[in-house]
């Protein structure tokens, strides 16, 4: 019998704990792919915390997936793909093509989405079973290493900035520069946009700068950040990539007229906005999901494009347990990627 490994949680909030699984073979419309790297997201909590509904134990989470197919199952070839090619899976691993977002292809917003470790076993394993709608080509100039990030931290700010009102020349602010928001800089400034980099603490501010952004808001510094955001013009778009309700509070009435706030960092609080904030000057807000399997494919063919990489720390799969708790324990100053190699 052929066995692969698994980083698996027996118990809601559990340490991850190695353990072998006889290798799947993939049913109709599904392949095998042989993981090369995936990345460790915030997210992935919900799931290994049990806080998502329908989640049951033993589970293997990771939902920035990096690999090789390695076996086809029925009906994949029409799709193109190919044992050896190199793909990527996010948070979009699927959708069910029958529910009312679906039949009007809003794919991402799906009412039965499929998340890996949620849907079904994620990439913290030497293998994984996906379905071939959830399958992102991955660009030749990215390493595995590089590439499964860009499925949910990459996508997601590739996404709610190209999917956003601003267009080059406009100002645009990105709140927070760790795990989303140092990939967030790097892409506004690929756009055109003029980039506010907010972040807490004045030694943040030459980072910020190596990231390419034009201005730097030190959030801690006494002045206001809408203030300086408005000092600056007032900024077509805020990304907010902290998860902190406060934050990105602090941030609305530094929008300019008709501006918006694009809303990725997640935090159970609530936002203290009131309706006038919004009424007056036209301002939007709005939450941002990641993108579906060709918005990863666009977001890791751009940053190919334009030197984009995320900031990672690769840690192997024997070693996601301490890798896990360093991600939350916010130790972890960007990406923890786990490898197989």
């Amino acid at each position: 019998m052929s066995t692969y490994r698994v980083a698996q949680v027996t118990a809601a909030d559990g340490a991850l704990e190695l353990a072998e699984r006889e290798v799947p073979q993939p049913g109709p419309r599904h392949v095998r792919i042989a993981v090369e790297a995936c990345g460790i997201c915030h997210s992935d909590a919900l799931i290994v915390g049990g806080g998502l509904p329908g989640v049951t134990f033993p589970v293997v989470a990771g939902h920035e997936i990096a690999g090789r197919i390695e076996e086809l199952g029925e009906g994949v070839q029409e799709w193109g793909y190919q044992v050896g090619d190199r793909v990527a899976v996010g948070w979009f691993g699927g959708s069910c093509g029958h529910c009312t977002p679906c039949r009007q292809g809003d794919f991402i917003v799906c009412a039965n989405l499929k998340v890996p470790g949620w849907a079904y076993d994620g990439g913290f394993a030497d293998k994984v079973i996906a379905p071939v709608d959830a399958l992102a080509r991955i660009p030749e100039a990215l390493s595995a290493s590089d590439a499964g990030p860009m499925a949910c931290a990459g996508v997601t700010t590739y996404n709610g900035l190209r999917r956003s009102a601003a267009k080059p020349g406009d100002l645009v602010a990105v709140l927070g520069i760790g795990g989303l928001g140092h990939l967030g800089v790097q892409y506004a400034v690929a756009m055109g946009f003029e980039t506010v980099a907010i972040a807490r603490g004045p030694e943040k501010a030459d980072f910020a700068k190596q990231l390419g952004a034009h201005h730097y808001v030190d959030s801690t510094s006494g002045t206001a950040v809408a203030e300086a955001l408005q000092s600056l013009g007032g900024a077509k778009v805020v990304l907010a990539t902290a998860g902190n309700s406060e934050a990105i509070t602090a941030t609305v009435d530094g929008l300019a007229p008709r501006g918006e706030l694009v809303a990725i960092g997640a935090d159970p609080e609530p936002l203290g906005i009131s309706p006038v904030q919004l009424l007056m000057m036209g301002r939007v807000v709005r939450g941002h999901p990641s993108g579906t399997a060709q918005d990863v494919q666009d977001t890791m063919e751009f940053s190919a494009l334009h030197n984009i990489r995320p900031m990672t720390e690769t840690v192997p799969l024997d070693g996601a347990a301490e890798a896990y708790q360093k991600m939350l324990s916010g130790r972890a100053r960007f990406r923890m990627v786990l490898t197989t190699g």
